[in-house]
């Protein structure tokens, strides 16, 4: 049953949309899994989509899988670009990754508007403004 299932809650494990540059025409946003645990991860998978409504229609993005491989404590890895148009949909990842034998996975959503410079904090090891969510929470 579903309550015999341990919670493995995932901490210390983070997603964040950095602002990579600027030009004077456009911003250059990039997406971040951010590894803060003392643990490798193994086996990191992410998945990425946005949907919501846009112009009065009900619009999604593909689904993208990204197999990350395995990631070092306390360590970075780019997962996908992210053009600033997604910015007013819901953009949704899911990530999945083992700890020793144990399997964890988290959703996060970046709401729509979120990605707005009142938001914009420093980013840990990736040391660039950007928006997180994930950490110790």
């Amino acid at each position: 049953m579903k309550k015999d299932l341990p919670l493995n809650i995932v901490e210390d494990v983070s997603i964040a949309i950095v602002l990579e540059g600027e030009t004077p025409v456009n911003k250059v946003w990039n997406v971040y899994l951010i590894n803060e645990k003392p643990h490798p991860l193994k086996h990191v998978l992410v998945t990425s989509k946005g949907y919501g409504e846009k112009d009065g229609k009900q619009v999604k993005t593909s689904m993208l899988r990204h197999f990350i491989g395995d990631m070092e404590p306390f360590s970075i890895q780019k997962i996908e670009a992210i053009d600033v148009q997604v910015f007013g949909l819901t953009n949704e990842y899911w990530l999945s990754f083992y700890i020793d034998e144990t399997i964890f996975d988290k959703k996060y959503i970046f709401l729509p508007e979120s990605i707005v410079d009142e938001n914009l904090i420093k980013v840990p090891l990736v040391n660039k403004p950007g928006v997180m969510i994930g950490g110790t929470n």
